[in-house]
């Protein structure tokens, strides 16, 4: 156990502030990482500016140190920053330099994973989704148009965090290259391998040419080291138990020695709409933590605190039975620290072990201070399909994509007049992913790529209206159908076998701000109850206020609802659908006044008019319907 004694002496290295203006050196030598000069042991979790607000990354830093952790590993979302072509935002949720500043203040290390790909369960996998309309771009390849919009990217982000490597007196300590490339070259046999190695060996050289002067890194399954390796970057393991096998695939490509790291142990995982939410076991997770640290393998939990896919944020995954899963608005992740940035059972199992390794670990920082609001009131409801007929719509001969319509994310309504009847089935393969139908404004099906649900018979009298509502839940996010993730209507629509083209109309509903009540005329209503109930099954907006005097963290029950997105404050706080297994959303009380607060809720289905909603103070996330 020689690294027991470097273990026990973290908390002399690493005290607050630690990484303020001085110089630091972090080197890879003599199979083992060093800090200043001396062998020290990287003990990380992951966690996700942006999945937490910023007033929390602090606390979230505090729980972490709690827990015994010296490091703290971040993805970088391309697609969090740079919202359209050369247009970057890096300011508040989005300043990853204040993350890492604080970071540093509170005595981490810090793991920077900047992909260009991240995969993370996170929309798109943290491409942008533009990427997708640019003339002769291939992603995650040699090709020339995408290692161009790479460059761009790896260049401004270091503009934005380069004074904050360790070489400059910053806590980042190493820079991940690409992110699982290996298990991405297993299932893209169809591109040659000295292609893949290229591409992998550019975007490595594109961070080195940036100036991220710090050691780089892979991560991938031991098993994929064959492809997911680069020459110059130590390969590190995700998921790998078997400490036998890691140190074997780790010698094996870098040098004959180590150091050996798990760059991504999971203590949880993942959770998807309509299935049942995965549950790991604490004490399974600590007697894994335990055989690591025994064995001198440096470790980062994947995820340490998950925290929210916030808006749009979530991703998918693909599989051929489902097509597509797309993940909850929670990222708990059943992760140690939850969703809301308790302490849980797992994370005083952790803890525990990690005290037989680390001197004088802090206790965690108190909870952040949970309300429950009994009762919000709806007193304003709006017609959807009138609001957004009221905009001037795009015409085409055929439905278009989200990406030909210049819109990433939210809902588009498709709309054809029929000047003659036709009966049959409606079918629409090329769904993207979920649409509720309607003819002139009265609910006819649901139609969900989710479960394979592509066709249903349909009636369209004389001279109606068929009118499809259609929402993007999150492009693929893992896997070799990240390249297939174009959203909306992407292929003709038929009805009894006939192709319906000519005078398609399509009205955008990007969601991207709250909706304003005062600019929808007569499809707003003040006598919520009413209307609500005349509007049933159609898509509405509901509007309500509420008075606090306290603020605090909540959690929004939606278990009585249908199918939607609700803004708190003008703050878009997620997803939610009665399959389950999420069923309530979390607002951090932060986004809440003192005084007044505004709530909109989009409900897509209205199958039961609401008049209220309620908050709770305990998330659930386990009740699959």
């Amino acid at each position: 156990m020689k690294k027991l004694f470097y273990l026990l002496l973290l908390c002399t290295l690493l005290p607050m502030g630690s990484f303020a203006q001085k110089k630091i050196s972090f080197e890879i030598k003599d199979g083992d990482f060093y800090l200043n000069g001396k062998p020290t042991p990287v003990l990380s979790g992951e966690m996700h500016y942006s999945r937490i607000p910023h007033q929390y990354w602090r606390h979230r830093f505090q729980m972490m140190k709690g827990m015994g952790l010296n490091t703290v590993a971040t993805y970088v979302f391309w697609n969090w920053h740079e919202v359209e072509p050369g247009k970057w935002d890096f300011e508040g949720d989005k300043n990853l330099a204040e993350y890492i500043r604080i970071a540093g203040e509170e005595g981490m290390m810090v793991i920077l994973r900047p992909g260009p790909y991240v995969c993370a369960e996170w929309e798109f996998g943290g491409y942008p989704w533009w990427l997708q309309n640019v003339e002769g771009m291939e992603i995650r390849r040699d090709n020339e148009q995408f290692l161009k919009h790479t460059k761009l990217y790896i260049e401004r982000l270091y503009k934005e965090v380069g004074h904050l490597l360790c070489t400059k007196g910053g806590p980042i300590i190493m820079v991940q290259c690409e992110n699982e490339f290996g298990s991405y070259v297993s299932q893209r046999q169809d591109i040659p391998l000295e292609e893949h190695r290229a591409y992998n060996a550019k975007i490595k050289q594109q961070l080195a040419d940036a100036g991220f002067d710090v050691p780089l890194f892979t991560s991938d399954g031991s098993w994929l080291f064959e492809g997911g390796s680069t020459p110059g970057a130590l390969p590190t393991a995700n998921g790998e138990s078997n400490i036998e096998n890691l140190k074997n695939a780790v010698n094996k490509y870098h040098d004959g020695k180590g150091p050996y790291m798990v760059a991504e142990f999971y203590p949880g995982w993942l959770a998807h709409w309509a299935e049942p939410h995965p549950n790991v076991s604490a004490s399974s997770i600590a007697r894994q933590t335990d055989l690591y640290l025994k064995n001198d393998v440096s470790i980062n939990f994947y995820m340490v605190h998950g925290g929210t896919n916030f808006a749009f944020t979530s991703g998918a995954n693909y599989d051929k039975r489902r097509d597509i899963q797309p993940d909850l608005t929670s990222y708990d992740y059943d992760a140690p620290i939850s969703e809301a940035g308790w302490v849980t059972p797992k994370y005083d199992s952790i803890r525990t072990v990690i005290k037989n390794y680390v001197k004088n670990v802090p206790e965690a920082p108190a909870r952040i201070p949970v309300i429950e609001i009994p009762s919000i009131k709806l007193n304003k409801v709006a017609d959807v399909l009138g609001w957004a007929e009221r905009m001037k719509p795009v015409s085409a001969n055929q439905p278009m994509t989200f990406e030909q319509l210049n819109q990433g994310y939210g809902y588009v309504l498709y709309s054809r007049r029929f000047n003659q009847p036709i009966s049959g089935t409606l079918s629409i393969p090329g769904l993207r992913d979920y649409a509720v139908i309607y003819i002139d404004g009265e609910k006819v099906g649901e139609l969900n790529r989710n479960t394979q649900t592509y066709d249903m018979e349909i009636n369209v009298p004389f001279n109606a209206t068929l009118q499809i509502l259609v929402e993007n839940m999150g492009r693929i996010n893992y896997g070799s159908e990240i390249v297939h993730n174009t959203k909306g209507i992407i292929s003709p629509v038929t009805i009894a076998g006939q192709e319906i083209s000519g005078n398609w109309e399509m009205y955008q509903l990007p969601m991207s701000e709250v909706p304003d009540f005062s600019k929808m005329g007569r499809n707003a209503y003040n006598n919520g109850t009413s209307q609500a109930n005349r509007l049933k099954d159609c898509p509405v907006l509901y509007e309500g206020t509420f008075t606090l005097d306290e603020t605090g963290d909540t959690f929004i029950d939606m278990e009585a609802w249908g199918k939607g997105i609700i803004f708190v404050n003008g703050h878009n706080i997620g997803r939610y659908w009665k399959v389950g297994p999420q069923q309530t959303l979390y607002i951090p009380g932060v986004w809440l006044n003192k005084g007044e607060n505004k709530i909109v809720i989009f409900e897509q289905l209205n199958e039961t008019p609401m008049t209220e909603v309620k908050t709770v103070k305990v998330p659930v996330l386990t009740n699959l319907k």
